[in-house]
C-alpha cells in the first residue's frame, strides 16, 4: 500500500502512520530498528529497495529524507510517502521530499517518526557525506553511522577524511565489501606450513578505498610492511586486484582477474578458484545492520592501520600483482 501525502507537515505523516497502524493491521511491534537514510533526488529508489531487501532479515521503520534540487533557495516544501505490505518488504518506508529550508534541520524531521526505544542507524548513500559524520544532525541521534567512500567524488580523500574525524559507530563500505576477502586469507593462512609472513603486497586501482583498508587490515593483524600498489581506473579493472603474502616457502597470491571469481595459489597446493563477488548494495546494508555496536576492529583499521602504508600509482594498469 502507499500513501502519498502532498503539501503536508511531519504531524500530519505520524497521524498517518497511526492510522495505516491501527486500521490495516501495519504494526511497528516487530520492528527492530529505525533505519535514517538521507539522499538526494534520483538515488532514493535504488536505497529503498536495498533497505526493502535488507528489511526481510533486519524488520524495521525506514525514513527517507530526500532532498529536491533548488538548494535552500527554493520555496520550502514537504511532500512524504508512506509504503507498507508489499510495497516495504518488511519494513515501513517514509519517505520525505524537502525543499528549500524544510530540509534544513534534518534531525527535526525525523525525530517525531523514530520507532520508541529503537537504535537508529543513518546512511548517507548518493550525496556527500557530512563534514564529521558523527557530529551532524542526524549523526548525533544515531547509534551506527554508515558512509560510502566509494561514492565520494575522491574516494581516497574521503577515506581519509573519515580516519581524520572517526568516531565510535561511524561504517563505510569500503570496510564492509572487505569481508569476503579478509575470509579467505584468514583461511589460506589458517593452513600448513603455519609460516610467518614477512611483507605484504596488494593492489587495485587508485579510486579504491577497500584496497586501502584492506591492507591497512594486514598490516594491523600481520605487524608486517604493507606496500599498496595502485593502478589507474581509466586503464585497469575497479576495486581490489589482488593480496600477496610473502613467506620463506612462498607466495600465496589471491588474485581477481575475472569478475566474482578470484585465483588462490599457494606453494605446493593446486590453485583453487574461488567465489569473490562484488558485493551488492543490499548485501552491504544487511551486514551492517548485524550490529550496532560500535565496530573496534574498523576503527583500529582506519585510525591506525592506514597511516603506516606505503602507496604507490603503478607505472602501468595490471589485472593483479
Amino acid at each position: 500500500m502507499i500513501v502519498d501525502l502532498p503539501e503536508t507537515t511531519v504531524a500530519k505523516v505520524s497521524r498517518a502512520l497511526v492510522t495505516l497502524r491501527e486500521e490495516g493491521g501495519a504494526v511497528a511491534l516487530g520492528r527492530v530498528l529505525t533505519l535514517v537514510i538521507s539522499t538526494v533526488s534520483g538515488a532514493a529508489e535504488e536505497a529503498v529497495q536495498a533497505a526493502n531487501d535488507a528489511s526481510r532479515e533486519h524488520p524495521m521503520r525506514v525514513i527517507v529524507v530526500v532532498h529536491e534540487p533548488g538548494g535552500l533557495e527554493a520555496e520550502p516544501r514537504l511532500d512524504a510517502q508512506i509504503r507498507v505490505g508489499g510495497d516495504a518488504g518488511a519494513s515501513e518506508v517514509v519517505l520525505l521530499h524537502v525543499w528549500g529550508p524544510a530540509g534544513a534541520d534534518e534531525e527535526g524531521l525525523v525525530t517525531g517518526l523514530l520507532l520508541p526505544d529503537a537504535p537508529v542507524v543513518a546512511w548517507w548513500p548518493g550525496r556527500e557525506v557530512p563534514d564529521v559524520v558523527a557530529e551532524s544532525p542526524l549523526g548525533r541521534i544515531a547509534q551506527r553511522r554508515i558512509t560510502d567512500a566509494s561514492a565520494q567524488a575522491d574516494p581516497q580523500r574521503a577515506i581519509d577524511h573519515l580516519a581524520a574525524t572517526y568516531r565510535p559507530g561511524d561504517s563505510d563500505f569500503a570496510w564492509t565489501r572487505l569481508t569476503l576477502w579478509r575470509a579467505v586469507l584468514a583461511a589460506a593462512l589458517d593452513q600448513p606450513p603455519y609460516e610467518a609472513v614477512e611483507a605484504v603486497e596488494v593492489s587495485g586501482a587508485a579510486d579504491s578505498p577497500s584496497t586501502e583498508l584492506l591492507a591497512a587490515w594486514l598490516r594491523s593483524a600481520l605487524d608486517v610492511p604493507v606496500t599498496v600498489v595502485l593502478s589507474d581506473r581509466s586503464t585497469g579493472s575497479s576495486g581490489i586486484h589482488g593480496v600477496r603474502l610473502l613467506r620463506p616457502s612462498g607466495a600465496i597470491e589471491l588474485e581477481r582477474n575475472v569478475p566474482d571469481v578470484a585465483t588462490l595459489s599457494q606453494p605446493d597446493q593446486p590453485t583453487q578458484d574461488v567465489s569473490l563477488p562484488r558485493r551488492s548494495l543490499r548485501d552491504c546494508l544487511a551486514e551492517e545492520l548485524r550490529r550496532l555496536d560500535p565496530d573496534d576492529l574498523f576503527g583500529q583499521v582506519l585510525t591506525e592501520g592506514l597511516a603506516g602504508l606505503d602507496r604507490g600509482l603503478a607505472a602501468t594498469a595490471t589485472g593483479g600483482l
